[in-house]
C-alpha cells in the first residue's frame, strides 16, 4: 500500500514538473490568444489514466504562475485543464469501447481540450484583456487543438513500446 502510494506521488510530481517546465520553457508560445503551449501533449496520459490527472493538473496551475495573467490563467487555465483531463478519459473510453479501437479513442483528446481550453481560455482572455469573444475562443482552440492532433499522432506511436505502455497502464 505505501510503495503504491509513494509510486502515486512521484509519477504525479514528475508530471507537474514536466508540464510546467515545458510550459515556462516556451513561455511567449505559452500565454495568449494565439498560444502553442506543447505540455498540453501530455493531456494524453489523463486518457489512458485517471492517476495522472493530479500531476496534469498541478503542472498546469504551477505553469500559470508564471503567466502574464496569473490570476486569470490559474484560475480559468487551470479549471480548463481539468475539465479536458475528465472528459479525455471519460469520453475516451466511452469512443474505444463504441469501436473497440483505442487509436480512434484517442482522437477524442485533442476535441475535448480544444473545446475546453477554447472556451476557458478564450473567456480569460476576454475578461483580462477585453478581446472579442468569439475570435479569441477560435483561436485558443485552434492552437490547442493543433497541438493535440500532433499530440494524437506521437501517442499513436509510442504507445506501442512496451515499457511505454506499462507506464500507461501503470503497471510498473
Amino acid at each position: 500500500m505505501k510503495s503504491n502510494t509513494i509510486r502515486f506521488i512521484a509519477v504525479n510530481a514528475i508530471i507537474a514538473a514536466a508540464y510546467a517546465a515545458l510550459t515556462v520553457a516556451v513561455a511567449p508560445l505559452s500565454y495568449g490568444n494565439i498560444q502553442f503551449r506543447f505540455s498540453e501533449i501530455l493531456l494524453f496520459l489523463a486518457f489512458y489514466d485517471k492517476r495522472f490527472f493530479p500531476g496534469l493538473i498541478l503542472g498546469c496551475f504551477i505553469a500559470n504562475l508564471f503567466s502574464p495573467m496569473i490570476a486569470y490563467d490559474i484560475t480559468f487555465g487551470t479549471a480548463a485543464t481539468a475539465i479536458a483531463c475528465a472528459g479525455s478519459y471519460f469520453l475516451g473510453k466511452l469512443v474505444t469501447k463504441a469501436t473497440g479501437k483505442e487509436e480512434i479513442g484517442l482522437f477524442v483528446v485533442p476535441v475535448v481540450g480544444a473545446v475546453a481550453n477554447g472556451f476557458l481560455v478564450g473567456l480569460a482572455l476576454h475578461l483580462a484583456l477585453e478581446l472579442p469573444f468569439w475570435i479569441t475562443v477560435l483561436e485558443v482552440a485552434l492552437g490547442e487543438g493543433a497541438v493535440l492532433l500532433a499530440g494524437a499522432f506521437i501517442f499513436l506511436g509510442i504507445s506501442k513500446i512496451p515499457v511505454i505502455r506499462r507506464f500507461l497502464s501503470w503497471q510498473y
